[in-house]
């Protein structure tokens, strides 16, 4: 029997018994903040399961005497130990993915292999060994908005239930096949249903996060730096990247698509919350993200400019930013979503859990880690053509 943690409740008022947590992408950046977390404020082993750690590194050397965390070197594609730590654990919770819209439209297989095919035996094993999963899913399940689907001008796009997105009553709408784009959302809606059904007929016991753009340090990669020079990751590090060179922002089709963005300290929270609440969390899909963070990615452009010279001590750029067409920037098939507003009803009713963090403190934080991380390392690295 685990041994409970002293002085640690759940919402219930239960004590809280010490986990082994098995966290696939443990070395990402949600994983990172996961394992964090865990390490400081739970008595919970985990084994952190990934391909690289750099990112945990200050958790593994040295190493802990209570060995509360042991990291596995390993792809979960066709790799027989999986199984043994899925056996090992009383919990495990799936983050690997690819998760970057450029890689949608260019490696549409990889896409789907990856969100559907890898994901296959993780599931498998959870329900054969009887363990509990928690599954990271995406906002992008959601697709385009019943109010996208309107003229521009129509009063109902500005009703709520056109555009806020409910984890059970939403429809799932996406594009034409021919857009590659929505390869990653389609991928993910389907391993969702596979643990659905997986919970209805074979009594899994699930959880599904749905992320909406969860934004802090260690996010991504900033390209020819610590991830290939032709990389193009997701927005806040593109618009780092470009602020760090002191380049105009790239404005996908105007950035005119409205995203939310809650900070990854807050959304840690709410999967403690998971891990640690069965009893509510079980057979649920929760919405975490913060609506009150809603922006348009051009007016996401303006606040990182203003944060950047703030941090950075560097006035902006005359012309901070340049439209550019998604053809352009991501190949064809590109295709988008005006919105994404998340109902926070269920988790705040399961959990009650609640985002906290504006959208200029998250933005503070983050750029303050992006330019202490990397200002230094970019100078040099433009330095080096005029050395040469």
């Amino acid at each position: 029997m685990a041994p409970t943690v002293e002085g640690r409740l759940d919402l219930d008022g239960n004590m809280i018994k010490a986990m082994k947590i098995c966290i696939i992408g443990a070395g990402g950046f949600i994983g990172s903040h996961l394992c964090e977390k865990l390490m400081e404020e739970t008595p919970h082993t985990i084994l952190a399961v990934d391909v690289y750690n750099d990112k945990i590194k200050h958790l593994l050397d040295p190493p802990r005497p209570d060995g509360r965390i042991q990291f596995h070197r390993l792809n979960i594609k066709n790799d027989s130990r999986l199984e043994g730590l899925v056996k090992l654990s009383d919990l495990i919770i799936n983050l690997a993915a690819i998760c970057t819209p450029a890689d949608y439209n260019t490696r549409p297989l990889d896409t789907i292999y990856s969100n559907f095919i890898d994901a296959l035996p993780v599931v498998k094993f959870c329900s054969e060994n009887g363990k509990r999963l928690i599954h990271f899913s995406t906002c992008e399940v959601y697709g385009k908005t019943i109010g996208s689907f309107l003229p521009k001008d129509h009063p109902l796009r500005q009703d709520p239930d056109f555009y806020v997105l409910k984890e059970d009553t939403s429809p799932c709408i996406f594009g034409s096949i021919e857009k590659q784009r929505w390869s990653y959302a389609c991928a993910k809606q389907l391993i969702e249903r596979l643990i659905y059904a997986e919970g209805a007929e074979n009594s899994l016991d699930f959880t599904i996060v749905r992320p909406f753009n969860w934004i802090g340090p260690r996010m991504d990669f900033i390209p020819g730096i610590d991830g290939p020079s032709e990389g193009v990751p997701r927005v806040l590090a593109c618009f780092s990247n470009n602020l760090l060179r002191r380049e105009p922002l790239k404005l996908v089709d105007g950035g005119v698509s409205q995203r939310t963005f809650v900070y990854i300290k807050d959304a840690i929270e709410a999967v403690l919350l998971m891990i640690e609440n069965p009893s509510r969390a079980n057979g649920h899909i929760f919405n975490v993200g913060n609506p009150n963070n809603e922006v348009s990615v051009r007016q996401l452009a303006e606040i990182m400019t203003q944060v950047y010279s703030k941090v950075s001590g560097e006035p902006p750029l005359e012309v901070p930013t340049i439209d550019i067409s998604s053809k352009l920037f991501y190949g064809e098939g590109y295709d988008d979503s005006d919105r994404r507003i998340p109902d926070m009803n269920i988790i705040n009713k399961q959990l009650g859990w609640n985002p906290k963090t504006s959208l200029w403190d998250l933005l503070d934080s983050t750029l303050t880690y992006q330019h202490r991380t990397y200002a230094e390392a970019i100078k040099t690295a433009l330095a080096k053509p005029m050395t040469s």
